[in-house]
């Protein structure tokens, strides 16, 4: 089981990865690009808010998957 989760810690950092590749240059960037106003309000809550909360959490939910952080045998 211990393996899993470590596998997987690695898979969910890739995710995270993953995640802010496509909010920036699929979502955000054109979306900033536009010149349009709501594009434009979109496009910063996409690149400043919404991404590093996505790709954070995802890195350090795989990062402590990957470290044992959640072990039974910890406590």
């Amino acid at each position: 089981m211990g393996t899993i989760k470590k596998i997987l810690g690695i898979v969910w950092i890739f995710l995270a990865l993953l995640a802010a590749y496509f909010s920036v240059v699929q979502f955000g960037i054109p979306k900033l690009q536009t010149g349009l106003q709501e594009d434009l309000v979109f496009g910063i809550i996409i690149v400043f808010i919404l991404t590093p909360i996505v790709s954070i959490g995802l890195g350090l939910f795989g990062y402590y998957a990957l470290t044992g952080e959640y072990e039974n045998s910890k406590m």
